[in-house]
């Protein structure tokens, strides 16, 4: 006789979306001016609140350190602290006046893994008066970036920079309690994150995504691995789900000339028979198959069929034509970045471009402190608009990192 095989059941969670990156309309019409203005306005409370705990009754030399309001009103040998946005000018940086100027450049350059350049670039604090260039040892050590709201203390040289001997950040923001269920189960659940599938279709790569489908719902695997993975009540796809766009048109581009395949007349406009659905619909199957186990929150990325600008808005369900058919049970098209509380804990999470461009500011290729750098200054995306794209707020800077995610 044979023992049946043990039954699994894979925990509900309670899931609830923050919909503060959701738009209700995309337009550029306003200036980006207004995103600097509205972060400053909502973070440089917070900041002097912190430098007022650091710095209140701190006597140097026989001088106390003295807030000044405005950057412009800093005077020369006075030791005070000010509040201001911070600018990279990095001459490394994307330029878009440069671009056009430099158009007898035959192809354009390739895009730079770094800005930084501790010798030519200038690290300056602004505000609505004006700005300041930052200068020490001190400012040298930190990692900055342009749209971070911070607090530095120092005075004013004879050059007119501003040499900064401390500094201050917003930190964390507070968090929320974690709710404690009355009954705590004694099992512990997961949530999966997942990101960079890059679904081409192809076959090879079928099997992979297959692989991952069958143990995702435990099909695959020893009865422990199947209990292990009944105990993951939710997998968030975070992003590059499908690969760069591939037509047909790119490979006759660069087909050899000795090749014997019949040279096809351009087309201009869109031409429906040079695109390849199959990767749409490999990722549609596989998320069909997901969803009949598993609840899936599926956010876009940098490579997916979504807009570029952040933050970027659900993928459009139209594209998941058997998937779709789950939205608002177990399948949840979501925004980049993406929060929400699973089970009472918050999530916060991006599809990785505003960590990317972060990279490029900083000395360092820890992209885990770069998080937590984000977390400190209560910004989801500091670098936006600057070096990175995104819609032009007007009321309120969506990427203000209100609630601290819970770990």
């Amino acid at each position: 006789m044979t023992s049946e095989n043990p039954v699994f059941e894979r925990h509900q969670t309670v899931y609830k979306t923050d919909t503060k990156f959701q738009l209700d309309t995309l337009s550029y019409q306003t200036q980006y001016v207004d995103i600097y203005f509205l972060r400053l306005a909502k973070l440089k409370r917070i900041v002097e609140a912190h430098g007022r705990e650091r710095w209140d009754d701190v006597e140097v030399n026989g001088d106390y350190v003295k807030r000044v309001d405005r950057v412009l009103d800093v005077r020369q040998g006075e030791l005070c602290w000010i509040t201001g946005t911070i600018y990279m000018n990095m001459p490394l940086k994307p330029n878009v006046l440069d671009d056009i100027a430099k158009d007898h450049f035959i192809s354009a350059p390739l895009p730079r893994q770094k800005y930084r350049d501790f010798e030519k670039d200038q690290i300056m604090i602004e505000d609505e008066s004006g700005r300041l260039e930052l200068v020490g040892s001190k400012i040298k050590t930190e990692d900055l970036v342009t749209g971070c709201v911070v607090g530095v203390m120092g005075t004013e040289t004879a050059s007119g920079e501003f040499e900064v001997i401390d500094m201050v950040l917003p930190e964390l923001p507070d968090q929320n309690q974690r709710l404690i269920p009355k009954a705590p189960s004694s099992r512990r659940n997961y949530v999966a994150l997942l990101s960079g599938l890059n679904i081409t279709g192809n076959i090879h790569e079928s099997i992979e995504t297959h692989l991952l489908v069958e143990y995702l719902l435990g099909e695959a695997g020893s009865p422990e691995d199947q209990e292990k993975t009944s105990s993951i009540s939710r997998l968030i796809i975070a992003g590059n789900s499908l690969s760069e766009p591939h037509t047909q048109a790119a490979d006759d581009a660069v087909a050899p000339a000795s090749s014997s395949r019949p040279i096809k007349s351009k087309k201009y406009g869109y031409d429906a028979a040079s695109y390849n659905a199959k990767p749409t619909a490999v990722l549609d199957a596989l998320l069909a198959d997901l969803c009949t186990s598993i609840s899936v929150t599926l956010m876009p990325g940098e490579t997916d069929p979504a807009n570029a600008s952040l933050p970027q808005q659900k993928m459009h369900p139209t594209m998941f034509p058997t998937a779709k058919y789950y939205t608002g049970s177990t399948f949840i098209p979501s925004t980049n970045p993406h929060a929400c509380e699973i089970d009472g804990v918050r999530f916060l999470g991006t599809s990785g471009q505003t960590i990317d461009d972060v990279f490029k500011y900083v000395d360092g290729d820890d992209r885990l402190e770069m998080m937590e750098r984000t977390l400190r200054w209560r910004l989801v995306a500091p670098t936006a608009p600057d070096t990175l794209w995104c819609y032009p707020f007007q009321d309120d800077d969506q990427f203000v990192i209100e609630t601290c995610p819970h770990r």
